[in-house]
Order: structure tokens, then sequence, then C-alpha cells
């Protein structure tokens, strides 16, 4: 599944976001690249453990815990901790590859499974050309550039890319996220039947037949959550 997740950031706190990361300082984005990707990865990144990238990070997770749409597709049991990149002049592009399947955080030594990608873009997209993130997967092949404050969420088991920025600066937040439910058509098909059933409530209310949907819901969930 991939899936359009607007507003994460408000303009508040994305302006927040900005002026945190501001004056930090860019280094070699091949630091958390594989040993794939980094043949293909030439951008750059704020290292994980400076003030500016924990800062930043914490306002993105705050972000994200006021998206219910977020939880409801991503069900998350574990998320990375928000990283930044940037792409700009001759450090511009990351050729398509596949993230790591297991991430570790270095602050705490603790593993994660990446079921799932996210890229929360920070730039206007006026403010550069080029840029866009390539996502291929059984969905097909899709472009994706959104506006300031916005996420894309996707499988992480997809070959993707981001293409060369001719003008202007591309900052991204970019994570990685372990689901309550590994299997991305379980997560799918509860996404589905969740957002049918808020739709449901909004237009008859929590008639039987509702009630009984939402029990199949969470009995699925039971049922496949790993918690």
């Amino acid at each position: 599944m991939m899936l359009h997740i607007p507003d994460v950031l408000s303009s508040t706190t994305l302006a927040q976001t900005r002026q945190v990361i501001a004056s930090a300082a860019w280094t070699d984005g091949r630091i958390t690249a594989g040993t794939q990707s980094e043949k293909t990865k030439n951008n750059l990144q704020i290292a994980a453990e400076a003030p500016a990238s924990r800062a930043a990070g914490r306002i993105v997770l705050d972000g994200l815990a006021d998206s219910a749409l977020f939880f409801t597709a991503a069900l998350p049991r574990h998320i990375f901790p928000p990283q930044f990149n940037c792409y700009r002049g001759a450090t511009n592009v990351f050729g398509n590859h596949v993230d790591n399947a297991v991430r570790t955080d270095r602050a705490t030594g603790k593993h994660l499974r990446t079921d799932l990608s996210a890229t929360l873009f920070l730039s206007d997209p006026r403010d550069y050309d080029g840029g866009e993130l390539v996502i291929e997967d059984h969905f097909g092949t899709q472009s994706v550039k959104l506006p300031a404050g916005d996420m894309i969420l996707y499988p992480a088991s997809s070959v993707h890319r981001v293409e060369p920025v001719t003008r202007g600066a591309r900052v991204a937040s970019f994570f990685w996220i372990e689901s309550m439910v590994r299997e991305d058509s379980q997560r799918q098909l509860l996404f589905d039947l969740d957002m049918s059933i808020l739709g449901l409530r909004g237009s008859v209310g929590d008639t039987p037949e509702v009630v009984r949907l939402t029990g199949c819901y969470h009995n699925l969930l039971r049922m496949w959550a790993d918690v």
C-alpha cells in the first residue's frame, strides 16, 4: 500500500522544524546506506545523533501522533527516529535501491524491522526542480513530489529512487516503521475496512451492521497483530 498523508506538519510545526535544522551541519548521506544502496546514494544528511536531528525528530513524531490516518494505515509498533536529508548541487540524487530489512538505532541498540518507509517533505515543491521520489511496486511505478508538511508512506520492500535535483534544494525527513501487522496485504485490508466503517458511521451511524463490521475489524487485528 502506498498512501499520501497530508498535513503531518502544520504550517507552524513545519516552520519550527525548518528553523531547528537550518543551522545543522550536513554530512555525506552514505553513512546510513547499506552495501548496495551506498553505490547509488549521493546526498546530504544530518547526523542522527546531532541535537538538531533529535529535536526536529521529536517535532515529526508529535505530528505523527496527531495523525489518525497515519495510525490507521501504518498500525505502528515502533518508529525509527526520524532523520533528515538534503539534495542540492552536486549531491543531488539517490538511484534505485531497496531499504535494509532491519535497522538499528545507534543510540539505544534496538533493532527495528522495516515494514514501511516514509518520506515527509519539508521543502516547498516550487523551490526546487526534480527530486521526485519514484516508487516501484505491485501498484506500478509512482512519481511523488508533495507539498511541504505532507508525507508518503509505502512498503519498505519497494524499489525506489530520488530523481536528480536540478535547481534549489529538496529537504525531507525520512524514517521507517515496524508495524503491528507485518504483511502489507493484511494492513491494506484492515485500512480499507476501517475507512469503510468510518464512512458508514458518518452516513448511517452505529447501526447493528456497523457494530458487527467494527467487531470484524478488531477480531482481524487481534488475529494478526504482534504487540
